[in-house]
């Protein structure tokens, strides 16, 4: 369960799995999977395509892999966010874990959003720029805690401790503060976060 500011999350988020030889299936929007680029290989890497009003099936898919030993990756804020701090988590990674029996990994990535961002120009050349990405220890439920709940405590600072969670590397930018990769409130030019109706 990661925070998700940049085109290529996936495959840094995946990345941390190599050391235990392990590869994640990340779910991903389903127009993804109709790109004539991005659709085979998505599909040859056997990632879970999601329709976003009915992702019933996705969700069952997920939950059968996650019992059968897979890693599956969730980006529970839905989309990528332009403000680069977070958006509110949804809570079905929780829900599948829970329904799984298998635990919660909280991760956070910091620095993806330099090289491939919403609405700007691709940087993949060889940029040096420092790219972050921690893990948190497994979190489980406790009896009775619900899937909102254990979502809201994996997405706090330090979630999972050590490497914490998905709000861990909010507050230290790297690289130049004017750039459009750094969040307002630290000084940078990404536009500032969208407040929910009512707030």
């Amino acid at each position: 369960m990661s925070n998700n500011i940049g085109y290529l999350d996936f495959v840094f988020a995946g990345l941390t799995a190599r050391p235990a030889k392990r590869l994640v299936r990340f779910i991903a929007k389903e127009s993804v999977f109709r790109h004539k680029v991005s659709g085979p290989l998505m599909r040859a890497m056997k990632h879970i395509p999601v329709e976003r009003k009915q992702g019933v099936d996705a969700y069952r898919h997920a939950v059968r892999s996650l019992r059968s030993g897979e890693i599956i990756g969730v980006f529970p804020e839905a989309t990528i966010s332009q403000s680069f701090t977070l958006k509110t988590f949804k809570s079905g990674a929780a829900r599948m874990a829970q329904e799984a029996g298998m635990p919660l990994l909280p991760m956070a990535l910091w620095g993806t959003q330099r090289l491939w961002i919403k609405g700007h120009k691709r940087d993949l050349g060889r940029n040096h720029f420092p790219i972050t990405m921690r893990v948190g220890e497994p979190m489980t439920a406790e009896p009775g805690e619900s899937a909102d709940s254990l979502t809201r405590a994996a997405a706090r600072p330090g979630a999972g401790t050590p490497g914490g969670g998905a709000a861990g590397l909010s507050g230290t930018p790297q690289g130049p503060r004017r750039h459009v990769g750094v969040p307002a409130h630290l000084g940078g030019t990404a536009p500032a976060p969208v407040q929910p109706a009512g707030h």
